[in-house]
Order: structure tokens, then sequence, then C-alpha cells
């Protein structure tokens, strides 16, 4: 739920506020909270755990893609990290699930980018569409903006480092992705 600084419930909140500016009703929002999955980056989740409550959704959902980071997590982050484990463990043969969802549920996973390349906004477009990817999606400004407006719902967590994330980043502009 977000609960490092014991913000959980806002943090919650301000997730639903987020998804309803992106057109996502709040029956389709899942906040899990799992004592063994806390939000501490000192923490480091476990990949067979955190595959099998993300297969379970899937499934739950009859979800057919799947977004998610890529190893380096956009940023660094350990939990972005260990959930893009998590769904590379279920997608692969040796994984927890033998990979069979992997057979009907599309993988995408969002491209990590060097920090210069991260914060070129509108910039980047040219250079991401001269570099491979599988899929590109190049936001219209309508599309940007509301992106924004979303990103502002999470006021909770709007450091002066992420005002600037949203004014300059290029994932709020360009996102190229890969299949798992």
């Amino acid at each position: 739920s977000g609960n490092y600084y014991n913000q959980g419930e806002i943090r919650k909140k301000e997730l639903e506020q987020s998804c309803c500016v992106l057109g996502i009703p709040a029956s389709d929002v899942t906040v899990i909270d799992h004592r063994d999955l806390p939000d501490n980056p000192a923490v480091e989740w476990d990949t067979q755990l955190l595959a099998t409550l993300v297969l379970k959704h899937i499934e739950a959902k009859n979800i057919n893609m799947v977004v998610t980071f890529d190893a380096g997590g956009v940023s660094g982050h350990r939990n972005h990290i260990a959930l893009y484990t998590a769904v590379r463990y279920s997608v692969l043969p040796w994984g927890a699930t033998g990979g069979m969802w992997g057979l009907w549920c599309r993988v995408l996973v969002l491209q990590s980018v060097h920090l210069l390349r991260k914060y070129l906004a509108f910039l980047d477009v040219p250079i991401s569409c001269l570099l491979p990817s599988d899929e590109l999606f190049i936001l219209t400004q309508e599309e940007t903006e509301q992106a924004k407006r979303a990103m502002r719902c999470h006021r909770s967590q709007l450091l002066w480092f992420r005002h600037l994330y949203v004014l300059f980043s290029r994932y709020m502009v360009v996102n190229s992705l890969r299949l798992l």
C-alpha cells in the first residue's frame, strides 16, 4: 500500500484518484497489502510469492497483457525490479508457473534509459524512434497533460525532484517497450 512513511491509506486514495483521471474505474484497482511485501527499500521481496500473487490477479481479471518495468526498474527502485523479476519468473518455463500464462498473456517491459535521456522530455522522441523497441508509445499533448494530472494526484509523493520528473521526464511523453 506504500506504507513506508506510514501513509498507506493516503497513498491508496491517491492511487484511486490517479486511476480515475486515467479512466480506470476503482473496481479495477487492486492494492495488495502483504506482510512479506512491505514498502521498504531495505527489504528484498520474495520472487516466488510476488509471482504467485501477480499470476492470481492475471487469472482473476482475465488479463491478456501485462506492462511492467525492466531489470533496471526505470529508476533502480528495488520494488520495481522485484516486480520485473517476478513477472519474468512467472513467464519462463522454469519459473513458478511453468511459463504457462506466457502463452496467453503478452508481457511488455518498459525500457530503462540513461539518466541524460530520461530527462529530455519530448526531445527524446527522435532518439526513441531510431532505437530498437517492440512497441513505441508517443503521447499526444492531451495525453501528456492527462498523465501529468494523474501524477499530481500522488501529492504525498511529490517531492521537489518528482515535480522535475513530471516536467522533464521522457516517460511523460514517450515510452519504449520490449516483449518479454
